[in-house]
């Protein structure tokens, strides 16, 4: 194919996750991307009820339309004692997978200016005046690549940053009998054998005969999936569950880690999702900061961007638009280090951490705390809730990593 038949687009974004689906649903409704072209490449066809997202909030947001569950209180337990957390003013929000890819798409299927293509990309090259990419059957060039393509050797080819995964299974079962509680859900129960790790078990129930029931750990290695099934039919015996069907099944591993992924970014190409460090290192969700994030993405490109006249225009060399300029650590990501560093090196750590911190700390202000919109002075009384000794010791060992680097 020679350098004529290779189509332009203003925009390529590679990989259609959770973070590219909601900057491009969010450039569409803001009305400013009507004249720029914009192709997405993904292998999947994203057709399938993949997996489920949750996140806390206190306003309505653009994803009211496709949450299919809401809770006002959250369980949290250990071996020792239970807590039933009042929620509010924040409620705990679920959506399918498969509902917000169908939502999305159909927004963006009718925008004239949009290109979904089912392709595997396999080349990416960024020149002086635009991003070549490639695929197994095409190659196109953009102005500007969003990249959310994982590359695992990134993060954990390195050492200096402690790298642990939040991996789970789970069953949405229906049980015969009467035994979930559909008002409340079961955010975190450590009272699970912890085996040296951090381990618990999630769970959203929908009615009293169906939930969504997650063996989930905070660690470094993944388990056989049959660990992760004979933990969950123990949990469920032990709720009085004997006969049930099971629905759906669903599998991850998201990485958790303080490693800067934004250090990767270019001008013209900008890493994003988890790909981009858009993950919340500390607990692993995902949907939360991905949101807000996607948000900041879309007033970034509007603010630095020039709008031409004719779609897939090469004369926006006028553009300011700066991907190394997106991102901005701040403390946060601090406090995200030593957690990581403290549950790497004592994994055994984590339930007394997390109970520590949920047995009798305010709910509405953890919940503000984990989406990083704390004053320092809340910080503080968040952070004193958990052990002091251990995080001690992982601010002593950061600083000393920080002076040698």
């Amino acid at each position: 194919m020679n350098s004529s038949q290779i189509k332009h687009f203003d925009y390529i974004f590679t990989g259609t996750g959770l973070a590219s689906l909601m900057t491009i649903y969010k450039m569409v409704i803001s009305g400013k991307f009507t004249k720029k072209s914009i192709l997405l490449l993904d292998q999947d066809v994203k057709k399938t009820n993949d997996r489920t997202w949750c996140f806390w909030k206190k306003e309505d947001s653009i994803w009211n339309p496709i949450i299919s569950k809401k809770w006002d209180v959250a369980l949290f337990a250990n071996e020792n004692f239970k807590r039933d957390l009042e929620l509010a003013p924040y409620t705990y929000n679920k959506i399918n997978g498969l509902d917000f890819y169908n939502f999305v798409f159909e927004t963006i299927s009718s925008q004239p200016n949009i290109t979904f293509l089912n392709e595997k990309v396999t080349d990416i090259n960024e020149l002086e005046t635009h991003v070549f990419v490639g695929t197994e059957a095409n190659r196109y060039t953009c102005q500007y690549l969003f990249n959310s393509i994982y590359t695992k050797a990134f993060a954990e080819g390195q050492t200096k940053y402690p790298v642990l995964q939040q991996h789970f299974l789970g069953w949405f079962i229906k049980s015969e009998s009467e035994v979930f509680n559909p008002d409340e859900v079961t955010f975190m129960d450590f009272s699970v054998k912890q085996k040296a790790n951090t381990r618990f078990m999630y769970v959203l129930p929908t009615s009293k005969i169906e939930a969504l029931v997650e063996y989930t750990l905070f660690s470094e290695k993944l388990l056989s999936k049959e660990e992760y099934e004979n933990e969950i039919q123990v949990y469920l015996k032990k709720l009085g569950i004997n006969k049930f069907e099971i629905i759906e099944k669903e599998q991850g591993s998201i990485p958790m880690t303080s490693y800067p992924f934004w250090k990767k970014n270019t001008k013209r190409v900008l890493n994003m999702g988890t790909a981009g460090g858009w993950t919340k290192a500390s607990t692993g969700y995902t949907f939360k900061n991905s949101d807000k994030k996607s948000s900041e993405l879309v007033e970034f490109i509007i603010d630095k961007s020039v709008f031409p006249e004719v779609s897939g225009s090469l004369s926006n060399a006028s553009e300011t638009l700066n991907m190394t300029d997106f991102y901005k650590k701040n403390r946060f990501w601090f406090y995200d280090l030593l957690l990581l560093d403290i549950l790497y090196r004592h994994n055994e750590l984590g339930s007394s951490i997390f109970s520590s911190l949920f047995r009798k700390g305010n709910p509405d202000l953890i919940f503000k705390f984990l989406d990083e919109e704390t004053i320092f002075l809340e910080d503080v009384k968040v952070i004193l809730k958990c052990p002091k000794l251990p995080f001690i010791k992982a601010l002593f060992r950061v600083i000393f990593l920080s002076n040698k680097s």
